[in-house]
């Protein structure tokens, strides 16, 4: 297959992307990344991870702008892979770093929006039997929204916004116009991953590519293709009422940095669970007593419910000591400015880099001398 011509020249054709087995060597030590596809995980998961992250590690979880946790400063890599691997977050070895898959966390429980649960355990399962697929970049990001808006605006590689009883392709945020059965979305984003893959030069995200459009193949536009959906920033947090009259509850992480006791306490509540693309930690199907003596242990530690805090408008990526691009300690400085809100989404760097950027709102990097605004691409 043909290489796609590239908008965007790389030089690095290593990918160096941390998952659990192949990790990153960062200032602090090595940072293993577990991807959970749509955000989905188990309390024994979250309780083996919290224990890793104790025994072998810093002793905190990260949550990322993907729905993952990692943890930073791990001494026993291979002790923390097996631990992933004996709670089943390693389903496929060769695949671990391509299970890249946001998709509208409240599916199926709150809201009027359709139920894409199935459609998550389809395309994971997809992914990992394809052996093409292998050779995707760990920065490669599948996308599936119910229909609430929620994460088409995250501009994932290749996604699909549902529409009742359809599915608008997406490439890189973008309405293709291509509409799917919902019995053919899997295939069809399976098949435009795997065209990327063969034909990607040395292009790791589909918007590098001039032609992005030649993924499609033999899927034909019935609709103008052309629209995009508003990035949204702010997690759902605080007592979420579902369908069958149970609750949900929406917990905030203040720049996504979980203490492992704080998720043992989560896991003491024995509920399923979601990491989301912006940092928070869903629980669900509580009853209302349940819910009430969460919220009332879980708050005191710092996890954030009130819609209003000024912690849902601040992130940051790692910044000094742990990251050696990092020109500043940029948590404490998006902790202090957290007292200060601000309408617009603030995400503080320390590299031109930008890890971890939101796709709306504002970007400070850091220049040694304070910081530098610049605005995320749109």
């Amino acid at each position: 297959m043909r290489a796609y011509r590239e908008r965007v020249a790389r030089t690095r054709e290593q990918d160096a992307c941390p998952g659990a087995l192949q990790v990153h060597r960062a200032a602090d030590g090595a940072l293993a990344r577990m991807r959970l596809p749509g955000g989905a995980i188990t309390t024994v998961q979250l309780e083996t991870l919290a224990r890793a992250a104790t025994d072998w590690a810093a002793g905190t979880l990260e949550l990322t702008s993907r729905g993952n946790l990692q943890i930073r400063g791990v001494t026993d890599t291979a002790a923390v892979a097996d631990a992933a691997a004996s709670a089943g977050l390693l389903p496929s070895p060769t695949h671990e770093r391509v299970r890249n898959i946001v998709a509208s966390p409240l599916s199926g429980r709150v809201g009027p929006a359709a139920d894409i649960r199935a459609l998550i355990t389809d395309l994971d399962e997809a992914i990992c039997a394809d052996p093409e697929l292998a050779a995707l970049g760990g920065r490669f990001l599948f996308g599936i929204d119910d229909g609430r808006a929620d994460i088409s605006g995250l501009g994932a590689d290749v996604g699909v916004h549902v529409q009742s009883d359809t599915a608008a392709l997406l490439l890189a945020g973008r309405d293709t116009g291509v509409r799917l059965a919902l019995n053919d979305v899997v295939p069809a984003m399976v098949a435009v991953a795997r065209r990327f893959a063969a034909g990607r030069g040395t292009a790791w995200r589909v918007k590098e590519l001039v032609d992005a459009d030649a993924l499609l193949g033999d899927l034909i536009p019935s609709e103008a293709p052309g629209a995009t959906w508003p990035a949204v920033t702010r997690p759902p947090v605080g007592w979420l009422v579902q369908h069958d009259g149970r609750v949900t509850l929406g917990a905030a992480v203040p720049l996504g940095v979980l203490p492992a006791r704080t998720a043992e306490y989560l896991t003491a509540i024995g509920a399923p669970m979601a990491i989301t693309p912006w940092r928070s930690i869903l629980v669900f199907d509580l009853d209302e007593e349940a819910a009430d003596v969460a919220l009332r242990v879980l708050a005191p530690l710092g996890l954030v419910f009130d819609e209003n805090s000024p912690w849902l408008s601040v992130s940051a990526c790692t910044g000094s000591p742990g990251c050696e691009h990092s020109r500043a300690d940029v948590r404490a400085d998006a902790a202090a400015a957290a007292a200060d809100p601000s309408p617009v989404h603030r995400h503080f760097v320390g590299c031109d880099r930008a890890c971890g950027s939101p796709p709306a709102g504002e970007v400070l990097v850091a220049t040694g001398d304070g910081y530098q605004a610049r605005d995320t691409p749109p």
